[in-house]
């Protein structure tokens, strides 16, 4: 394991056996998204996208609760480019977890609310203990979550996004898991645990093909049917091409382990 961090950084990050892990580190704030927290993520997620030692990262968080979204007392206090600037750089940010190689599985404990939740949604997988709780409630303090609304409505159904923006109801893990915000809901005691067994899953797969795979599912999503099928057969074709299919096909047929070159 290999640490690049101190207690006092926004956010922490260490590498264990191939699994980049970026922790939230301001508890006291609930891990609000702060402009050095987002300033912090954004620098980490370029470092990483260029890391091959990197191959799954785990976004978690330091504390009883993931993250309870932006800074209030920042917004309130910045002008109107200043917060224009601040919400584009949050942006910016999912983004590039998005547009990130490696997929990315948020580890989800406590609360996640208005633009932790927008974090929870825009990691390609999301693990939740079971006391975990979901939220938009910008509405409340005459904020609506627009933002947030962008990546939560791409991960559970339109009405249920919209009662979550409207009303800012919390809603449970199970819950969660129903609608599709989160993959697996897991005990609290086992959230961690289940988190890096998972990770450690996909890290076996060849680094080409997990950065193909995921590129194409975000190019073909929200497409109509030949749009996403032409979307995705560019990307199988151009996938086949590369060593690591050849190499895993073949290891597959004569039932032997596959040896990646990540190309």
């Amino acid at each position: 394991m290999s640490a690049e961090s101190t207690d006092e950084a926004p956010v922490l990050y260490e590498i264990d056996d191939g699994i980049g892990i970026l922790t939230l580190n301001n508890p006291a704030r609930m891990n609000a998204i702060s402009i050095p927290v987002l300033t912090a993520l954004k620098s980490r997620l370029n470092e990483i996208s260029s890391d091959p030692e990197v191959r799954v990262v785990i976004l978690r968080a330091n504390g009883t609760v993931f993250s309870s979204g932006h800074d209030l007392r920042e917004l309130l206090q910045g002008s109107e480019s200043e917060n224009a600037v601040l919400f584009h750089m949050c942006t910016e940010m999912m983004e590039a977890i998005r547009l990130l190689p490696q997929p990315v599985i948020a580890q989800v404990q406590g609360l996640a609310t208005a633009a932790g939740c927008q974090l929870v949604a825009s990691c390609d997988l999301a693990v939740a203990a079971e006391s975990a709780r979901f939220a938009t409630p910008g509405v409340r303090t005459g904020l609506f979550c627009t933002t947030p609304g962008v990546a939560l409505a791409r991960a559970v159904p339109p009405k249920k996004a919209m009662e979550m923006l409207l009303t800012g109801i919390p809603i449970t893990a199970q819950e969660a898991l129903h609608f599709g915000l989160v993959s697996r809901v897991v005990p609290d005691d086992a959230l961690g645990e289940q988190t890096m067994k998972l990770a450690r899953h996909i890290a076996q797969a060849s680094s080409y093909t997990l950065a193909a795979g995921k590129r194409g599912f975000y190019r073909q999503i929200g497409r109509d049917y030949p749009e996403a099928y032409a979307a995705a057969e560019q990307v199988m074709t151009e996938n086949m091409q590369a060593h690591d299919a050849r190499e895993g096909i073949d290891a597959f047929l004569t039932k032997r382990e596959p040896e990646w070159k990540d190309a």
